[in-house]
């Protein structure tokens, strides 16, 4: 017989639009930085939400990027306004024991009541744990979860084992039996014992879908629900999968083999754009490609084509949250005690600058502003209050290291020097001119290979042992372009030993290293550019090949760039002396800065946004 059409009610329609567009609203207003998040995931649920009859499949929308960046918040915010908690779950897989002590998704749904075709959310949090390739590429001998994919493929799961009912059956016979073995005159049984008990009658009416209270089936005689459930199990409904094609699954993970500046999580001196512009650069190709390292390839397609990729947040977006976190603290002052608080940029500075770390999102801010604002607003309230006073300035000043309360016309101290503030005050002056030195090393050979100024110097920073960092634009691999960027490696430790001399160089140039000698190595045994070497003598492939054979071109050709690079220092030595200066006294330099002193020595320093991509003319040449 041919199913009734689908008719949509207008008016429920109506209304479930109006709540969508109150919840992308409100969600706006709870997370800052991720409104272009907000409205895909809004879109691609608003089918579930407006018309679940028509899916013939659950909606999986994957929800990627680096922590703190409020993925699971902005589901859970999700589930609450739209007031669907009855129905939500949220699961954790693993590949241990101490995961869940639940070996099923099943099991778990049936444990959070969604057992029924009716629509649900589920959200499948941090799945990079649940893989099942090793980094070594061998499988993962899984046993747990497997029905996780089969959720994922078309929306069923198997609803129950025939061997649930059998249990009932089995129990109630057994009970039976030792009834009537019962020798006369015996004393008979608590009535409450031969009734279902509500324990029983929770799992009975879930699993037989019982339209009774649990209350009237925890009443029942076992020989009733012996019938019901026997009657149960003649209908073959009863062991039918449930269809889960009214279900929203929300997939949530961190990977690191897409977003690699993730493991940065110390560096809090790397400009937030800079990280926001290589993470949106990330595409759904990358993501599929990065799963392919944790999931085998038909698992792979079983997370759909909806991936919604979260960037880094970028400077505004911290310092928005940063006035955002600040004015509540100033709202809830004022509402609890009638006093208003005013607070200084510098204040707001203050807080950037010690809990911004931009890999790791939005906690390390909420805590700063707790650390700097909250712990020491009571003392500065209690002045105010005990002053007669309603309101008061914050202030911080940078000099006197002392966070200030302006009450009426007093001022309250408080000295204070911010976590991160003071190890960067830590850093020694030697180390520091020697660290400037040898950014600068990096920033003037980029320069002159590449005609642009790199996007940050930096000789000061928040470590216990001073260090630097000089960041470049995004190198499209090129044969040319692998050369220079082994001299640039390079030029780091050689500028210490031209300005310095050799035997004052560091070990500073340790991981510049291993970056030329893997780009060298790539160069000769994988990419082919030398023409002696045209077989791919990697490792990876397990190919029988004699790598040895290559290992004295590679220090041949290592070698060889050393002296290049030593050249281009010394006809570019003013301008590193005159860049290392400026780098020493500030500790910081942006492109225009690089740009500025390059120019000094007629040098053209091209500033490029942190999107570039440096790449040769190839339409161009085309023609």
């Amino acid at each position: 017989m041919e199913e009734p059409k689908f008719t949509p009610d207008k008016e429920r329609l109506a209304q479930r639009r109006a709540t969508l567009e109150l919840l992308r609203l409100r969600l706006k207003e709870d997370f800052v930085g991720i409104d272009e998040i907000i409205d895909s995931l809004l879109d691609y649920i608003q089918v579930w939400y407006l018309m679940p009859e028509v899916l013939t499949r659950p909606i999986i929308v994957c929800l990627w990027g680096m922590t703190g960046v409020g993925k699971t918040d902005l589901v859970r915010k999700m589930v609450q306004y739209l007031d669907f908690q009855e129905r939500f779950a949220e699961v954790e897989l693993g590949n241990t024991d101490q995961t869940t002590y639940f070996s099923s998704v099943n099991a778990i749904l049936k444990s959070n009541g969604l057992i029924d075709s009716r629509p649900s959310i589920v959200l499948f949090d941090e799945i990079q744990r649940f893989y099942t390739i090793e980094p070594d590429g061998s499988p993962v001998q899984v046993t747990k979860f497997n029905d996780f994919w089969e959720l994922l493929s078309d929306g069923r799961l198997a609803k129950r084992e025939k061997e649930d009912f059998d249990y009932y059956i089995s129990d109630f016979m057994f009970n039976q039996r030792q009834r009537n073995r019962r020798p006369p005159g015996e004393p008979a049984e608590d009535p409450m014992l031969d009734t279902v008990g509500i324990w029983e009658a929770r799992n009975l009416k879930k699993m037989l879908e019982l339209e009774e209270d649990v209350l009237d089936i925890a009443e029942m005689s076992k020989k009733q629900m012996l019938d019901i459930i026997i009657e149960a199990k003649s209908k073959r409904r009863v062991f039918e999968p449930i269809d889960y094609s009214q279900m929203l699954i929300l997939i949530s993970g961190n990977l690191d083999e897409a977003f690699q500046m993730a493991t940065h999580t110390s560096d809090s001196e790397v400009d937030a754009d800079i990280y926001h512009a290589f993470t949106k650069k990330i595409t759904a190709v990358d993501i599929k490609n990065a799963l392919t390292r944790r999931f085998r390839p038909e698992q792979v397609a079983r997370f759909g084509n909806i991936h919604l990729i979260y960037p880094s947040l970028r400077k505004g977006d911290f310092e928005a949250l940063i006035r955002k976190e600040v004015g509540k603290i100033i709202f809830k002052t004022e509402e609890r005690f009638g006093v208003k608080i005013e607070v200084s940029e510098n204040v707001y500075s203050l807080i950037y600058r010690n809990g911004v770390f931009p890999v790791q999102g939005v906690r390390p801010v909420f805590s700063s502003v707790t650390d700097i604002l909250e712990t020491h607003l009571s003392k500065f309230l209690f002045e105010c209050l005990n002053d007669g006073q309603s309101s008061f300035f914050i202030d911080y000043q940078s000099d006197a290291k002392v966070i200030t309360a302006q009450i009426g016309s007093r001022v309250v101290e408080i000295p204070f020097v911010g976590r991160i503030d003071k190890i960067r005050q830590s850093n020694i002056a030697d180390v520091v001119a020697n660290v400037s030195v040898h950014e600068s090393g990096h920033a003037v050979a980029y320069v002159v290979l590449f005609g642009i100024a790199p996007l940050q110097l930096k000789s000061k920073v928040a470590s216990s042992y001073a260090a630097g960092f000089t960041f470049p634009h995004e190198i499209y691999e090129t044969k040319e372009n692998l050369v220079k960027k082994i001299r640039v490696f390079l030029a780091g430790g050689l500028a210490e030993e031209l300005i310095f001399g050799a035997d004052n160089a560091t070990v500073g140039r340790s991981n510049d290293r291993e970056q030329v000698t893997m780009l060298a190595m790539d160069y000769i045994r994988r990419h082919g550019f030398d023409e002696r070497y045209q077989a791919n003598y990697t490792l990876e492939y397990g190919f029988l090949m004699d790598k040895f054979a290559t290992d004295k071109d590679v220090e041949a050709m290592i070698s060889g760039l050393v002296q290049e690079t030593r050249a281009l220092l010394a006809e570019h030595k003013n301008f590193l002396l005159d860049l290392s200066g400026v780098l020493n006294q500030k500790g910081s330099m942006e492109a225009r800065d690089v740009a500025e002193v390059a120019a000094r020595f007629g040098l053209t320093a091209l500033i490029k946004e942190e999107g570039y991509l440096h790449l040769p003319g190839y339409r161009e040449k085309l023609g």
